[in-house]
């Protein structure tokens, strides 16, 4: 019993990790001036290329762990992905008030999501299953 929960477990949670990275990735697409314009707000230069590269690697990488293809890499570069992402984008040393707060608000949820990223790529690279 315990051995179909852990495995229950381990397919949710690589699925809503999926769905964490290919719906903002669907989202930059349909509405891609308001994400440039974010991203332009932040002091990122080459904001549409980037804006592109950055919604290609949410559905490649989320479809991924969804599709359970390569997972440790994907979870990895998801890591990576994770990391700019907040450097970039939940700056919240920039900002004061409840603009700051809620940068370090999502800069700490996305703490939280590279810990589940880290957790499922050591997993999958270690694993037999």
């Amino acid at each position: 019993m315990n051995e179909k929960l852990d495995k229950l477990a381990l397919n949710v949670g690589r699925s809503l990790l999926g769905i964490y990275f290919v719906l903002p990735g669907v989202a930059k697409f349909a509405d891609w001036q308001r994400h440039v314009d974010l991203m332009v707000k932040h002091d990122i230069g080459l904001a549409e290329p980037l804006l592109f590269i950055a919604g290609v690697a949410n559905i490649v990488l989320g479809g991924l762990l969804l599709a359970n293809k390569q997972v440790w890499l994907a979870a990895y570069a998801c890591v990576a992905y994770i990391l700019v992402i907040n450097v970039c984008l939940h700056d919240f040393w920039n900002y004061t008030g409840v603009e700051g707060a809620h940068e370090l608000q999502n800069f700490v949820k996305n703490l939280g999501i590279l810990a589940g990223c880290l957790m499922l790529a050591s997993y999958a690279r270690t694993s037999k299953n």
